[in-house]
């Protein structure tokens, strides 16, 4: 049935005329529908109307009928679904037990499996936030990584970059990738989509190209290009992950730990060897503090060891958003401004990707140790890094739509005179996914002063954009209740 009901998996069936009571239906809240060599759990919905669904049929949800794998009109059981056996162990987790390796694995292999409902995976991140201890998270990253598929790659060094978030408009890894690939070191980056933030990488590069690539289509682009910047979730990297993912965005959970196994996990499944971790640090930041910045570090440190990862962390300045645009098309723009060596590019982006490539390049063993930074800036302002961006657009796919911000906008002004003292990243962001961003690619924020910058009363501090009336209008309120910005 045409239903899109993800995450979870959802069948249809009439109320009546199947054979079973109300009560029986009733009893059958989630049920196992099994085929020729293939099963799958899904949450019932009843269906009143013979128009929709007919007796002896089953419809399943657009995200259950690809997962059960079976043509229509294909005959199928169906049963009384039993809980998962792992679904014990998560009420020992609510209890505060600390569970062991093979615990947490029966929970994840589940998990993947679709066999929790979004409200039991809840409840297992929510027990998960109130106290996981650190070999708990190192087991939780070896069952992601062993849940899902795993990328290889011929050669010893394969390197990457992630930033933790948390801060808008930091898409540096749109920038480091080409440099570091026109060096010539492998980077296969896979990102997720957005959790909490207006964006991520994968919803930026979709706006210049396709980003939903198969593992033959990503290896031909990384085996021809050296990189790819494409969206983990098609390759079945951490399954699990992802599936984590779709829980914890609603209800705005991003715990260290979830982080950490979240992060690793993607690495090692995408074959990488190295990593640099970037950790901005500020007020509003998701790392506020340098005592939490440590421990982040340290945990990082811990589980990337253990999965025989190495790692480079940096802490960054968090304490305002980074460039000028917040939102897919805006943050585009803003990267190829930088790529392109536009004389207006935002240089606190281009700052920021150059100290990353450099540490990123300082891996290979043939550069000077020290001198990636200066290889990194030669590269970009050679043209070296654009020609690379341009030929993994072409390679992925070039998205044939010109990216344009949305058609709607509403200037935010300032209330007083004065220098601006703070920007609240946190509020910032919620401004932006009000808007619509980032299922409205052309939905976001222009920021048009930065900390330190005089303002006049009345003077535009930021542009809000939006494709439509409503996620304007949703945008405008929250900005009204507090723009975000502090003004002395």
């Amino acid at each position: 049935m045409p239903i899109d009901t993800h995450p979870e998996n959802t069948a249809f069936l009439l109320r009546r005329g199947n054979g079973y009571s109300a009560e029986q239906f009733q009893a059958l809240r989630k049920i196992r529908v099994t085929g020729t060599g293939c099963e799958i759990l899904a949450t019932l919905a009843l269906v009143d109307d013979e128009a929709i669904i007919g007796a002896g049929e089953i419809g399943l949800g657009e995200q259950a009928f690809r997962r059960l794998g079976l043509p229509e009109g294909a005959e199928v059981a169906i049963a009384q679904a039993r809980p998962p056996a792992s679904l014990e162990l998560v009420r020992r987790k609510i209890e505060g037990e600390t569970l062991g390796e093979a615990e947490i694995a029966a929970i994840v292999a589940d998990i993947a499996g679709h066999l929790y409902s979004p409200m039991e995976i809840a409840a297992f991140l929510v027990a998960c936030a109130g106290f996981m201890s650190t070999p708990e998270t190192l087991a939780l990253t070896k069952a992601m990584v062993e849940v899902g598929n795993h990328l290889h790659w011929d050669s010893p060094l394969v390197v990457d970059k992630h930033c933790i978030g948390g801060i808008p408009g930091n898409r540096t890894s749109m920038i480091v990738v080409p440099i570091v690939a026109a060096h010539g070191l492998i980077c296969p980056k896979t990102s997720s989509r957005a959790i909490t933030s207006p964006c991520g990488t994968a919803d930026v590069m979709e706006v210049l190209a396709e980003v939903d690539l198969g593992e033959d289509k990503l290896a031909d682009v990384v085996a021809r290009e050296s990189a790819v910047l494409a969206w983990g979730g098609r390759v079945n990297l951490s399954p699990a992950d992802d599936v984590l993912i779709s829980v914890e965005r609603p209800l705005r959970l991003d715990t260290f730990e979830q982080m950490v196994a979240s992060i690793i996990s993607k690495k090692v499944a995408a074959g990488s060897t190295h990593l640099v971790i970037d950790i901005p640090v500020g007020p509003t930041a998701k790392v506020r503090s340098q005592d939490d910045a440590v421990r982040l570090r340290k945990l990082f440190e811990y589980v990337a060891r253990h999965m025989g990862l190495v790692t480079t962390i940096v802490f960054s300045d968090g304490s305002q958003p980074v460039g000028r645009g917040v939102g897919p098309v805006l943050e585009a723009r803003d990267v190829m401004a930088v790529l392109r060596n536009e004389p207006d590019a935002p240089a606190d982006l281009r700052d920021h990707a150059l100290m990353l490539a450099g540490h990123v390049l300082d891996f290979d063993p043939a550069i000077e140790g020290g001198s990636g930074y200066a290889r990194a800036a030669e590269l970009l302002a050679s043209g070296a890094a654009l020609a690379k961006m341009e030929a993994l657009i072409s390679a992925q796919g070039r998205n044939p739509v010109k990216p344009v911000p949305g058609k709607h906008h509403y200037d935010v002004v300032a209330p007083a005179s004065g220098r601006i003292a703070a920007i609240d990243c946190e509020r910032i962001a919620r401004i932006a996914r009000s808007a619509g961003a980032p299922l409205d690619k052309g939905a976001g924020i222009d920021l048009l002063h930065k900390v330190g910058a005089p303002v006049r009363q009345g003077e535009a501090l930021f542009r809000i954009h939006a494709n439509s009336q409503t996620g304007l209008g949703f945008a405008c309120e929250l900005a009204a209740e507090a723009s975000g910005y502090t003004i002395a």
